[in-house]
């Protein structure tokens, strides 16, 4: 993922709407390349032009979206942070029923590591925290995150969290189901 939003950054594209749905595996190979979907929102842009259109997907939008000051390939950096989060316990960092609540802890940076963290490293958790930054200039650059040692494998533990992950994000589907089905009445 990373990699992939690196060649999009040094090509001057701004994805604004990484979410799982839009990363997608080129074959069923467990190395498979990653590819990067949807570029409805994209923009092109460089490092000294900022963006101000308010878009992306709620629960992986940036705060710097959100307060509508202007933002740049940053955003994109702050999705992986939520996607990376999701991966490794199966729930999102922000949620809230309500999108003002959720907004609201969004731009605070207000989540967790609570449910199914306990047997993540705490190098996962650096690099969930370095991308998961409120201010975008201290947030990790694609880069940056190619670089992490989480991400190269030098701290990475060889731990099977499937248990946990497949319980909470059980537990967070049904949650999006029954909110779904209580909106639809």
């Amino acid at each position: 993922m990373a990699a992939a939003v690196t060649y999009l950054h040094q090509n001057g594209i701004c994805h604004r709407d990484l979410k799982p749905e839009n990363i997608l595996f080129a074959g069923k190979e467990m190395d498979s390349d990653i590819k990067v979907a949807d570029f409805g929102l994209s923009k092109l842009t460089s490092d000294e032009s900022t963006l101000n259109t308010a878009c992306g997907t709620p629960n992986y939008v940036a705060p710097e979206i959100l307060r509508q000051h202007g933002y740049g390939k940053e955003v994109d950096m702050w999705s992986i942070g939520v996607i990376a989060y999701i991966l490794l316990c199966g729930y999102p960092p922000f949620y809230d029923e309500n999108d003002a609540q959720l907004f609201r802890k969004i731009m605070k940076g207000d989540y967790e590591f609570t449910h199914g963290w306990d047997e993540i490293s705490s190098s996962a958790k650096s690099l969930i925290g370095a991308l998961l930054q409120v201010e975008p200039s201290k947030r990790l650059t694609a880069e940056q995150c190619l670089a992490h040692p989480w991400v190269t494998g030098k701290t990475a533990r060889n731990v099977n969290i499937s248990q946990s992950f497949s319980t909470n994000f059980r537990a967070y589907s049904e949650n999006l189901h029954h909110r779904g089905a209580k909106g639809g009445q």
